[in-house]
């Protein structure tokens, strides 16, 4: 089975989530998709949940819980939420490949190192063979793919990182990891009679926006 895995360097979940991805790439052939995880919410109207009182200050420790849990390491970095375009960029500028994921990654989410310059991003560029940082960061083509890999991933329905996307089937958030390996194991699941019924279900109130 082929899949699509969106995230963005801003998104804690979408690191804890990595080592999972990097294990159903023995089971799926996953290509990963950096996105705008910002432009996705402004399409939707929606603020981040870093971006709400009180659900900020949940979600943090949430993370770290999660990460304790899953005996990953993990440091925030020195602000959040952060501007992730020049993160995003320089991935995008190496093929988006998954060593330069977990590079990137790594110096943002297990150091708890900046990342929102070219300066800052320059000691991870360098090990993943990208001298100039700045004009990678820079280049037309690469906020060109980016903005295209953020439209594209909308087109699809996509609302929020991690998102792991088989065939039609999204599955959101480092919360849906078991359910993802419920559903490999039994990608039938959702053709129940309970499951289409739901899917369908009519709206009883819409509020306004």
């Amino acid at each position: 089975m082929q899949a699509l895995w969106y995230f963005d360097f801003v998104s804690p979940f979408s690191y804890l989530q990595l080592a999972k991805v990097l294990a159903w790439r023995e089971r799926l052939e996953i290509t990963p998709v950096p996105i705008a995880f910002g432009a996705v919410l402004k399409h939707h109207g929606q603020l981040g949940p870093a971006e709400i009182p009180g659900k900020r200050e949940f979600t943090y420790r949430f993370v770290q819980w999660q990460a304790q849990q899953a005996g990953t390491t993990l440091r925030f970095p020195p602000q959040h939420p952060f501007n992730p375009l020049a993160a995003l960029r320089l991935c995008v500028a190496t093929g988006a490949t998954w060593n330069a994921i977990e590079a990137i990654f790594g110096h943002l989410w297990r150091d708890g190192k900046p990342g929102t310059t070219a300066a800052e991003l320059a000691e991870v560029g360098r090990t993943l063979g990208i001298g100039d940082a700045e004009s990678a960061i820079n280049d037309a083509d690469m906020k060109n793919a980016l903005r295209a890999n953020t439209d594209a991933a909308i087109a699809a329905g996509v609302f929020g990182v991690p998102t792991l996307r088989i065939g039609d089937e999204l599955f959101w958030g480092n919360d849906a990891t078991p359910m993802i390996e419920d559903w490999l194991a039994h990608p039938q699941r959702f053709g129940s009679d309970e499951y289409q019924r739901i899917a369908a279900l009519p709206f009883g109130v819409a509020r306004r926006r």
